[in-house]
């Protein structure tokens, strides 16, 4: 709503559009996106209401999956939108991918197959600009004890280190693990160096009495699993 070429406030609005009232009477799932992320800014800027600056977002990004691992730059259009506000809705979808995982690993605590990982990993994974490398430490049941991040790297590259991630199983006394990283170009074909990586890392795990039961690569909506292809040595 506007007069005069200028936003009337969202305090302006009948209680029963504000957003915040709204959600507080009618629940989360009642609002819109851009309601949903209104809330998140708190506050709009000079001449535009918090709703209207939340459509103008969504408008330019598409979804909340699109806001996520985004560069600074990306929101310079956007004038008033200052570091606070940024950070309110980053640290708001870092809160939803952990809300994710947590209600993954509590459904697929026992792993069965490439999938189960994929499952939960993949929505973390598939947007990073960078390659990062995670692994699932697992009992002799195949169920998980932790899931942690064993390194990050540039576009092209991650190089953990093998020592530092049978370290931290036997630390674990874990029996088995699995690793995952992912490929910015979303091109899951293995490179040479994730080839020697696998092997060196199942050949050490092997003498530690640490099964590594798979190395899977994660792109944007597929991945490669070396197990399944019959590639772990």
């Amino acid at each position: 709503m506007r007069s005069e070429g200028k936003e009337v406030s969202i305090k302006s609005w009948p209680t029963d559009d504000r957003p915040r009232e709204k959600l507080l009477k009618r629940g989360a799932a009642a609002l819109s996106n851009s309601e949903l992320l209104a809330i998140l800014l708190r506050t709009g800027v000079a001449g535009e209401s918090a709703v209207s600056l939340a459509r103008r977002l969504l408008e330019k990004f598409g979804t909340f999956r699109n806001m996520s691992h985004t560069d600074p730059r990306d929101w310079r259009e956007f004038k008033g939108l200052g570091p606070a506000k940024l950070a309110q809705i980053q640290a708001a979808l870092e809160i939803g991918r952990r809300f994710r995982e947590d209600e993954a690993l509590s459904v697929r605590h026992k792993i069965a197959c490439a999938g189960d990982v994929v499952g939960f990993l993949m929505p973390q994974m598939r947007d990073l600009k960078t390659e990062a490398f995670r692994v699932v430490y697992l009992n002799s049941n195949n169920r998980i004890l932790a899931v942690e991040d064993a390194a990050k790297g540039t576009v092209n590259m991650a190089m953990p280190i093998v020592r530092e991630i049978l370290h931290a199983a036997l630390q674990k006394y874990a029996a088995a693990l699995i690793c995952v990283h992912n490929h910015p170009s979303a091109n899951t074909t293995p490179s040479p160096e994730d080839k020697k990586f696998t092997s060196e890392l199942a050949a050490a795990g092997k003498l530690l009495g640490i099964r590594v039961l798979d190395h899977i690569i994660v792109g944007d909506g597929s991945y490669f699993s070396f197990a399944d292809e019959g590639l772990m040595p």
